[in-house]
């Protein structure tokens, strides 16, 4: 099973990951967890991207796709794509690479958040600096307040989470993310839209419901 897994910052994409690849035994390639692993690492990709990460903006498209294609290339197996592809071009460019391989996407996830939502979501919104782990401070909160379950230490907001950076990533996301949406559907790829404005758990449901009617 190879998955793209849409939906605007915040809607829950990270969570839901997990919990797919734990059930379907799929590897999880996050382009936000590996691009803050090349910071971290202080890598020339890391430095280039830096800026736009702190900012809310999206990296360029090549820098992704070259990133993206070479962990697809690491996978085996089956695969959830968790912030890839943002744009247009990006997914263009995976198409290209996919048939290439002689592989194709088995469906597209799109988790589905009104923009109020979002906002309250991620400004609530703590991550672990070590594991990388998500909390909120009151839709998912930690067994102890504000330190990591897996015994990392303190629980951070990420400047991506602040107020203004998250009104600029959606603004961004509709600008151009969205898009996507409409390109997979313009090429009749298997959409799986999913009502992500609930409880976790219900989403979860949902997703697992709608990925065991794909004939894969």
């Amino acid at each position: 099973m190879k998955l793209i897994l849409l939906g605007p910052p915040g809607a829950g994409k990270g969570t839901q990951c997990k919990r797919i690849v734990d059930r379907y035994g799929l590897a999880h390639l996050s382009s936000g967890d590996i691009l803050r692993a090349e910071r971290a690492a202080d890598s020339e990709l890391g430095r280039k991207a830096q800026h736009f990460m702190d900012t809310g903006g999206l990296v360029p498209d090549d820098l992704i796709i070259d990133m993206m294609i070479g962990a697809i290339k690491k996978a085996s197996g089956g695969y959830v794509l968790d912030g890839f592809p943002r744009t247009v071009a990006q997914a263009e460019g995976l198409d290209e690479a996919l048939n290439k391989a002689g592989e194709t996407i088995s469906a597209v996830v799109s988790l589905e958040v009104p923009d109020e939502a979002i906002l309250d979501r991620m400004t609530g919104r703590r991550s672990c600096p070590k594991c990388g782990a998500v909390y909120h401070v009151v839709n998912l909160k930690p067994a102890t307040e504000g330190q990591c379950d897996n015994g990392c230490g303190p629980l951070v907001q990420r400047k991506d989470d602040s107020p203004e950076v998250v009104s600029n990533r959606l603004k961004t996301y509709h600008e151009q993310t969205a898009a996507v949406l409409g390109y997979y559907q313009k090429r009749q790829a298997s959409i799986l839209q999913i009502d992500a404005n609930q409880p976790i758990d219900a989403v979860t449901n949902a997703v697992f419901k709608a990925l065991e009617g794909l004939d894969v």
